[in-house]
């Protein structure tokens, strides 16, 4: 699968294209080279089978065909190993003078040359041999063909073809497996910065991509990315500390403002009156909760204050919310389904723990319909603990769940409801620091209200302490768990 996956990068298809366009040109450079010399040993071989004719036409001028016949004789007298083919015969076939009996089969050519096989067919005594040759007629209706054995020489060509072959089957292995290597090193460099960048987009900002030393384009592209990430966290922590900053500023002058409304409330006698007065503390304690969420999600990011996790029963504080909850429920008629495996333990902050899980239990009971069902599990998967929360609701569509973990973020559905927009953002933060891993799906895929079920995985305690620090996050005056999507 590792190779396949690398048989598809960009870098491999572009060290493949470089293998082709390589391979092209050694075959053209190789195919030249075998052009120029089988070329070239067969035009030498064509030129002593001229200068042999040339030899035998000025013995004929000089001597006749009685001359011709004995030259002939001569010749292949001298070579035993019979080099050189000769056959004279008369216009009706019959033979002179020569080595061979009869003429080859097809031996008509309108260039005069022929190639042909030595064999006992032809009254050739030795092995079969190719051989080639050039015919031609002599005056006084004689026929005479005068020819090479050319056999060594087209052993010659076979090897050299078949040396060919091999140089194009050795150059095509080593060009893919320098490229496999090639894309191999080039692949290992990206992934580096894949899996640097997807632990970034998952909340761990302060990793920067590595760097070798080398100053190549891939360190040069590291170092413009991690100086962008500079700058991007620097905006985000700029932005986090002026709306950190307005809700700590606000939140005082908003205490005091909220106290005297109270007091209002007190002695105004007017029924009117005090219902808009109520109206109104009831707003100033909406502004409360939510500056008092932005800066509990605050102190959780920043992590200023730390405490030591202690073993927390993930079941007894899970069952300690849904009492808490049941009776919101029961008040809406709402089916309250729990599934709590016990024993299931894990490490961390159980006050942070209760309030994520009362969070996504209130968000749960609050977007259910009356009569819905609110389904909440916890159990041990492998080494993970797992606390679900399952609701009937109008859910969250595909391509906002990324985003509802985002601070003031509501899906278009529930703006109409009452909330901020802070609730899953502080869950998110709770779970990151516990090294939970959160999952949003729908309840009933394909329906009309889908629901919501969150899953968050956290690592189960195994009985040896990872000593993890948490925030310590003290609840400010009228602080109580709240929920919003």
């Amino acid at each position: 699968m590792k190779l396949l996956s690398q048989l598809r990068t960009s870098s491999f298809q572009l060290a493949l294209l470089y293998m082709v366009v390589f391979a092209t040109s050694v075959f053209l450079l190789l195919a030249f080279i075998y052009w120029r010399t089988a070329g070239f040993m067969t035009a030498q071989t064509d030129e002593t089978i001229e200068a042999e004719i040339a030899g035998l036409a000025e013995q004929y001028r000089g001597r006749g065909v009685n001359g011709l016949i004995t030259i002939i004789r001569e010749r292949v007298a001298r070579d035993p190993n019979a080099k050189s083919i000769y056959l004279l015969t008369t216009d009706d076939f019959l033979k002179l003078a020569g080595n061979i009996d009869s003429w080859p089969e097809g031996a008509r050519s309108d260039s005069g040359w022929i190639n042909f096989t030595l064999d006992e067919s032809l009254g050739w005594h030795g092995p079969k041999r190719l051989a080639r040759a050039r015919i031609f007629e002599v005056q006084g209706g004689l026929r005479l063909l005068v020819g090479r054995d050319v056999d060594e020489l087209t052993n010659l060509k076979r090897v050299i073809e078949t040396a060919i072959n091999w140089g194009m089957g050795i150059t095509l292995g080593l060009a893919l497996l320098g490229g496999f290597l090639m894309s191999r090193s080039t692949t290992r460099r990206i992934e580096i910065i894949n899996n640097t960048s997807r632990r970034i987009m998952n909340g761990h900002l302060s990793l920067r991509i590595p760097t070798r030393g080398t100053d190549d384009d891939f360190d040069q592209l590291a170092e413009n990315l991690n100086r962008m990430l500079d700058r991007i966290v620097y905006l985000m922590e700029g932005i986090r500390h002026v709306s950190d900053n307005i809700a700590h500023d606000l939140r005082t002058p908003l205490t005091r403002l909220r106290n005297q409304l109270e007091s209002t409330l007190i002695t105004v006698n007017n029924d009117e009156a005090r219902e808009h007065v109520g109206q109104a503390v009831a707003e100033a304690d909406q502004l409360l909760a939510t500056f008092n969420a932005l800066l509990r999600i605050a102190r959780l990011e920043s992590r200023g204050n730390t405490a030591d996790m202690k073993e927390v029963s993930l079941d007894e504080l899970v069952t300690d919310a849904c009492e808490l909850y049941e009776a919101l429920a029961e008040d809406k008629e709402q089916a309250f389904e729990q599934s709590l495996e016990q024993g299931v333990m894990i490490e961390g902050d159980r006050d942070l723990l209760f309030q994520m899980v009362s969070n996504l239990i209130d968000n749960a009971i609050k977007y259910t319909p009356e009569k819905g069902l609110i389904g909440v599990t916890v159990k041990r998967d492998g080494a993970d603990a797992v606390f679900e929360v399952r609701d009937s609701g109008i859910g969250v569509p595909d391509g906002e769940k990324d985003q509802v973990f985002q601070r003031f973020y509501r899906v278009g559905k529930s703006r109409s409801l009452p909330g901020n927009g802070l609730g899953l953002s502080l869950v998110s933060a709770v779970a990151e620091i516990h090294q939970g891993r959160i999952i949003l799906t729908d309840t009933y895929p394909g329906e009309p209200s889908p629901g919501l079920t969150v899953t968050i995985h956290m690592p189960a305690y195994t009985g040896v302490s990872k000593r993890i620090k948490a925030t310590a996050i003290e609840p400010a005056p009228g602080d109580r768990p709240t929920a919003d999507a």
